[in-house]
């Protein structure tokens, strides 16, 4: 098992009330370098313009200039966005940016692509809302470009949405082949099968009985392309919320949860200590993940969560 760990970046409200923006973003680079210290082998991003579960005026950074940023702060973990999202850049940009951060991080990017699906901000910022079939073509095509952006010397490609002649995409990156790329998703007719057949890594999330069986349908798409399944990473993410052994878990979430309650705070969250986090951790073993990303509440508060967890919990899964 390996595991990575989101920085605080607002999109989930969780740098309200630390003041400027320098000090978010401050907060944000603590936490990158508290998971720099070892045990967890990553951090992630959001690709993500507006705050969730609403849109509100509250900071949220940019995904792929953070990426950078981090990447420049930190000196060992890898660097990952979960995952970028099609719509926002042209695929062939999309490859251009990721191949030069990968240079930027000495080899460290995790460059991570879904199709997209927060409607609001796409029309907020002017882009295309698409249903999702079409956003569906449209991301097929965008990962064959990515790949022959990464893997060819001057590409040529011309599909019914994006189009590219003879680009120079120059360093390609460091990587070899190419920069991991972590396709998000769990639809098995297209998101399944472009795994299979360009990604490296793949994010699934559900109940136990949905990520089985969605892996089962990726073990069966790379059986058709004559893919080694087990060559790719099966991720999956999970909400932790850590407290101290002691502490009425109600009481202990509730500057966190705002007015959500804890019922419904504990629908999304894993609420305990180390054992708790251990146990949902080998619940997702168990039906085939071996890579698990975590959301910590408050980290950029209490970055001691993020510290503690990776000597208390990780090690019993190295």
């Amino acid at each position: 098992m390996r595991f990575g760990v989101f920085v605080p970046q607002g999109w989930k409200m969780d740098l309200v009330g630390l003041g400027d923006p320098i000090a978010q973003y401050e907060a944000m680079t603590n936490v990158a370098k508290v998971a720099d210290e070892g045990g967890w082998e990553s951090i992630w991003v959001y690709d993500h313009f507006h705050t969730v579960p609403k849109p509100t005026p509250e900071t949220t950074f940019e995904c792929w200039t953070i990426t950078a940023t981090l990447a420049r702060d930190t000196e060992r973990v890898r660097v990952g966005q979960m995952v970028g999202c099609n719509g926002y850049r042209n695929p062939a940009l999309y490859a251009k940016i990721a191949s030069t951060v990968d240079v930027a991080s000495r080899g460290r990017l995790d460059a991570g692509i879904g199709a997209g699906w927060y409607e609001h901000e796409w029309k907020a910022y002017g882009y295309q809302w698409d249903d999702t079939p079409v956003r569906m073509r449209k991301f097929r095509e965008a990962v064959e470009i990515i790949h022959a952006m990464w893997t060819e010397d001057q590409p040529t490609y011309h599909g019914q949405h994006y189009t590219i002649d003879k680009p120079y995409n120059e360093p390609k990156g460091v990587q070899k082949p190419h920069p991991p790329l972590w396709i998000g998703g769990g639809g098995e007719k297209v998101t399944l099968k472009l795994v299979a057949q360009y990604g490296d890594a793949c994010n699934i999330g559900g109940d136990d009985e949905t990520i089985r069986h969605k892996l089962e349908v990726l073990r069966g798409h790379c059986d058709a392309v004559g893919r080694d399944y087990a060559e790719i990473i099966k991720s999956s993410g999970i909400n932790v919320h850590l407290i101290q052994e002691g502490d009425d878990p109600e009481r202990a979430t509730a500057e966190a949860r705002g007015g959500m309650s804890f019922e419904e705070y504990g629908e999304n969250f894993t609420v305990g200590g180390p054992d708790a986090v251990a146990a949902k951790i080998e619940q997702l073993r168990a039906v085939g993940i071996d890579y698990v990303i975590m959301y910590v509440a408050r980290a950029a508060y209490e970055p001691d969560a993020v510290r503690h967890i990776a000597r208390e919990v990780l090690p019993a899964f190295a």
